[in-house]
């Protein structure tokens, strides 16, 4: 620690800290422009200049360090005078164009000039700014504003690490530039920027700051669940942003949170309820005669006969709401959710083998982790947040960063070890890696021995063929070794899985094995790092936490294990057996599900076998659709009940480390359109169950979940609520045995997520369609040669499934052997060709 005193106030801070901090520590403001506490400093400015006894000129206090017995001035007149004369110097050629700039009213430059009282130019010069540069999709950037304090660059290097932007040109010539190949859209350069040089073309010229109303929630688009504002004018929103140092975001967004709102003001809103009168015109009817209808035709078909499916697109209490709607009020326990497809599935394997129903450590624990292994994830895509977070620990920070996926993700430019391995090779890799840190002896021997119920089911690993998984991978057996090192040496471990791997055919035993290094490596053991599961879509832990599978009750609870409290507490008989969504599938198909209701989930894109799905659905005596927007799915309904969006309701969604997050509405909802839980709760009181009051209902959830005894259900005030994070006992870890599988064999198509769409809600938003539009299919120039079609043209792709058709791009990002496809576009509909339990297929590829 060092001591100072800075305006007479004596001040002890760490060693290293800077001026600034010190006198921020002491309650003392010291202007600025460009500084940026969660990035390192630039010094550009010069506008927080202080005076340091004994030094002879001025000095910057962001980044000059505070050293012991420092005597240092923030205020005087000779300071006074040199700021204001820096500001003149900012304004030198800056447009007087406050009046329509959008940044009016909220410009930090703006702002100063006013502090300081610059109300004359002193200075002229040459004005050699380049002209507004008009075509980057989203974004307008206006050099002829900009004061270089290159914030922009250090965030979209240091926090995103997109590195997409850069100063171009010397001097007075300089400004800021864009490798448009790079960008995330993200937005944050937007956010950050202290005039109105970097404009969000969605926003321009749409309002003024203060005419917005701001309501404090979060995004639901992914399982980061970054807390926003989201700023409305009449009964609409014009933009949605974020405050720095507040969340695990910490002010950032990605393209989800801050351009892809625009899907709530689709012209596609549904707004009414619709019946089908004839068996083919849908016409608007009443709430009354729509959900009296669903009671009629639920208790017609009988509890054996109705399925639902419910959505991560809903909160906590509306999931709750619908499991209890078909388990207490129909009588069914033909229940489940798209989480069947992937979290779920290694979620059950990590809640037999480690007790941990989620994450098993808080988000912002990833950044100081000394590595961080992410397998099977496009981290970039699935949780941005998370992405931050890694660009903490391993660009900011001194982590090492080892990735293993099929392809190369942007991460790869990042990564120290790229382990670029073969589909259905995983499990056999990461239990190589885990062997590797056994045999070098770097286990975590110490917490193996407290924690595993059978510390010698360690031998059990020494049985891996390291060659054998190294060759079936792909990948050299010395970088497993240099991948093992890092991971078995670091002090803290962070171990981050995705899509790739969850939804993959191997998805149980290749979450056994990331278990296994996870335990070996010590990412369980202390406070920093962990093991930690993605899912894209954002409430995918609450679906699950309130127990939207026939196998699970609320709280993750089994279901044959607390059946009877769950009676109790409801006083109703529950239903026997139950049927997941593939038995649903089948039941519908033979004619034993006669009744269907789908809650904020459209099987005919985001389900594998879509095609299938299509089909059946055909073959429902009644089917209902509840939802936001008009789609070929509700065009297939026989009654479609219009839900919400997020920005319309109130309620709580859990992010997969364990935040509470709450939401509130910033807009009434269009037209006649209901919150889900108010439809969920009413039709529940037509069935004879008791009237639904929230805060009742929240209360019956902490009560029967067990799982949110240490969060508040109500805000107050707040964007989100932190659990308490997830504690090993003593003797109840396991080391699961686990074989690596068969490797596949032959060209391979991968359906996945990309980072510019969430789910298929977003393909409607006029944002995210201004980078992709439309969907593609991504292939090895290599194999597109062998297949006979070229860049640009359409291409088939046939499996044991189905087929999907669409344009072709040649990327060396995809390996020989691998065909990628994203699953959010209804255009190409990848599902159709990918099987239920697995996420990548065999196929055949050939001109369409």
């Amino acid at each position: 620690m060092v001591n100072l005193k800075i305006d007479g106030k004596t001040v002890e801070i760490e060693q290293g800290a800077t001026i600034l901090a010190a006198a921020e520590k002491a309650g003392i403001r010291i202007p600025t422009l460009c500084f940026l506490k969660k990035v390192s400093p630039t010094g550009a400015c010069r506008i927080c200049v202080v005076e340091i006894e004994g030094v002879a000129k001025p000095m910057a206090a962001c980044h000059t360090p505070a050293v012991d017995g420092m005597v240092v001035t923030t205020q005087s007149e000779k300071l006074y005078a040199t700021r204001k004369q820096i500001i003149e110097l900012l304004l030198v050629n800056h447009p007087l164009d406050c009046p329509v700039c959008d940044a009016g009213g909220e410009c930090e430059l703006q702002n100063i000039t006013y502090e300081f009282n610059v109300t004359r130019q002193s200075f002229e010069a040459e004005d050699v700014s380049p002209g507004t540069i008009d075509g980057w999709p989203l974004i307008q950037q206006v050099p002829n504003r900009c004061v270089l304090c290159e914030k922009c660059v250090k965030v979209c290097h240091e926090v995103v690490g997109a590195s997409a932007l850069f100063t171009n040109d010397k001097g007075d010539k300089a400004f800021i530039d864009k490798h448009l190949e790079l960008c995330e859209y993200c937005g944050n350069c937007v956010q950050v920027c202290p005039t109105g040089t970097m404009i969000s073309k969605t926003f321009k010229f749409r309002a003024r700051p203060w005419e917005l109303r701001k309501t404090a929630t979060v995004c639901t688009l992914c399982s980061g669940q970054c807390e926003t504002e989201v700023q409305t004018k009449g009964n609409e929103i014009y933009r949605v942003v974020a405050e720095d140092g507040c969340g695990s975001n910490d002010g950032n967004l990605c393209i989800g949170g801050f351009f892809s709102h625009g899907y709530v003001a689709s012209d596609r809103r549904l707004t009414a309820p619709l019946l089908k009168q004839d068996g083919i015109h849908q016409q608007p009817v009443s709430w009354e005669e729509a959900l009296s209808r669903v009671v009629e035709k639920g208790r017609a078909a009988g509890g054996a006969a109705c399925a639902g499916l419910g959505s991560p697109r809903l909160t906590n209490e509306e999931n709750y709401l619908f499991q209890k709607l078909f388990r207490a009020g129909l009588g069914s326990n033909n229940l489940d959710s798209e989480a069947r497809f992937g979290f779920l599935r290694g979620m059950m394997t990590l809640r037999d083998q480690l007790g941990l129903g989620g994450a098993s450590n808080r988000y912002d624990r990833i950044g100081s982790a000394a590595a961080v292994l992410v397998f099977g994830a496009d981290v970039t895509a699935e949780a941005p947040l998370v992405d931050w977070q890694i660009e903490r620990a391993c660009l900011q920070g001194d982590g090492k960063l080892m990735l293993a996926n099929m392809r190369r993700v942007k991460l790869a430019r990042h990564a120290n070890i790229f382990l670029q391995y073969k589909p259905g090779s995983e499990t056999g890799l990461a239990l190589a890696l885990a062997r590797l840190i056994v045999d070098k002896g770097l286990a975590d021997e110490d917490f193996l021995n407290q924690y595993l119920a059978d510390p010698a089911a360690l031998e059990q690993l020494r049985t891996v063929d390291i060659d054998q998984a190294a060759a079936a991978a792909g990948v050299s057996r010395a970088l497993l070794e240099e991948a093992a090192d890092h991971i078995g040496g670091a002090e803290s471990v962070a171990i981050i899985f995705g899509g790739d791997l969850l939804k993959g055919c191997q998805a149980e035993a290749a979450t056994a094995a990331l278990a296994d290094l996870a335990l070996v490596s010590g990412a369980l053991h202390g406070d920093v790092g962990g093991l930690f599961p993605l899912d894209e879509k954002g409430n995918m832990q609450g679906v699950v936490d309130m127990g939207v599978a026939p196998e699970l009750l609320p709280g993750q609870q089994d279901y044959a294990t607390a059946r009877s409290r769950v009676e109790k507490a409801w006083g109703v008989s529950l239903p026997s057996g139950g049927r997941d969504a593939a038995a649903i599938l089948e039941g519908i198909e033979q004619g034993e599900i006669r009744f269907l209701y789908l809650a904020g989930v459209n099987p005919l894109v985001d389900f594998p076998e879509s095609g299938r799905w299509r089909q059946a659905l055909d073959k429902v005596d009644f089917l209902v659709v509840q939802d936001i927007l008009a789609s070929e799915l509700t065009e297939c309904a026989d009654l479609v009940l219009p839900g919400v969006s997020f920005a319309e309701k109130s309620g709580t969604v859990t992010s997969h480390d364990g935040r509470l997050g709450y939401l509130q509405p910033a807009l009434k909802p269009v037209g006649e359109a209901r919150p889900d839980g108010q439809i969920f709760a009413e039709l529940l009181a037509l069935l004879g169950g008791a009237p639904v009051e929230a805060a009742a209902l929240q209360t019956e959830i902490k009560d029967l979940c067990g799982l949110y005894e240490d969060v508040c259900f109500t805000g107050r005030g707040r964007r989100s609520c932190q659990k308490l994070p997830w504690q090993p006992q003593p003797k109840q870890l396991k080391i699961l045995p686990v074989s690596a599988g068969d490797p596949v064999e032959g060209l391979q198509l991968l359906a996945g997520t990309i980072l510019f769409q969430f789910g298929s809600t977003t393909t409607y938003a006029p944002g995210p369609a201004e980078v992709a539009p439309a969907g593609y299919i991504e292939m090895n120039p290599q194999d597109g040669k062998a297949s006979g079609v070229r860049e640009g043209g359409r291409v088939k792709l046939t499996t044991r499934t189905g087929s999907a058709v669409g344009p072709v791009r040649f990327s060396d990002a995809v390996p020989q052997g691998l065909v990628f496809a994203p699953v959010h576009f209804a255009d190409v509909n990848v599902q159709q060709a990918i099987p239920i339990g697995s996420c990548y297929v065999a196929v055949e590829a050939g001109k369409a």
